[in-house]
């Protein structure tokens, strides 16, 4: 049975790739009319779950994907290029953060059988 942290970084390496997706939805119709850009959320709900201690709350907290409520132009559309590029960055350092989490917990469990 998988633990609540192994679940916990996948969840949130699933949730971190939504959101990537998102922002180069977001960026690549940048110049769609009435596009409206989407957000992804999914901290909030990891947190409660892993707050839980139960694996089967964090393996399925909510990653939902929301239209932005910013203001639009003139042509109704609301990708902002700079939040999006910021969002971008913050995004890949956080997946690499979890990643390396991940790694990181995965050697120490070979260490311990013996294999590392």
């Amino acid at each position: 049975m998988p633990d609540v942290t192994s679940v916990a970084l996948h969840t949130a390496l699933d949730g971190l790739q939504a959101r990537q997706r998102a922002i180069a939805d977001n960026i690549a119709n940048i110049n769609t009319p009435h596009y409206t850009a989407n957000k992804v959320a999914f901290e909030a709900s990891l947190k409660r779950a892993v707050a839980s201690g139960d694996a089967r709350s964090a393996a399925t907290s909510g990653i939902t994907t929301a239209k932005s409520l910013e203001p639009t132009r003139e042509d109704g559309n609301n990708v902002n290029l700079d939040e999006e590029t910021i969002s971008n960055i913050s995004t890949g350092l956080s997946y690499q953060t979890v990643l390396s989490a991940l790694n990181s917990k995965y050697s120490m469990l070979r260490t311990a059988m013996g294999r590392g």
